[in-house]
């Protein structure tokens, strides 16, 4: 999946295109934006954490109506889904 831990709250700087995951119990973890990316219905966003691990975090994403600077990660839970969102995102990195 794309990660244990629950990211609460985020932010986008636009200019930079860095976010900081903020978890349960005060972890924090700037992530680089790869991109937000439609499957189906649904739109998905990946980041890079900037702990030099090459890990790539993939989560739902939902931008607020009233507010272009507010959005929700929504964690993937489905196995299923998740193997779309990932094969998007590969065809996406080739392309």
């Amino acid at each position: 999946m794309a990660d244990e831990k629950n990211p609460k709250t985020e932010e986008l700087d636009e200019e930079v295109d860095f976010i900081t995951l903020q978890f349960e119990g005060g972890e924090e973890l700037e992530c680089e934006v790869l991109g937000i990316f439609p499957v189906e219905d649904k739109e998905y966003i990946a980041l890079m954490p900037d702990d030099q691990s090459g890990d790539i975090y993939l989560y739902g994403y939902k931008e607020d109506d009233d507010n272009d600077e507010e959005f929700d990660l929504i964690d993937i839970e489905d196995d299923e889904e998740f193997e779309k969102v990932k094969a998007e995102f590969e065809r996406y990195q080739v392309d």
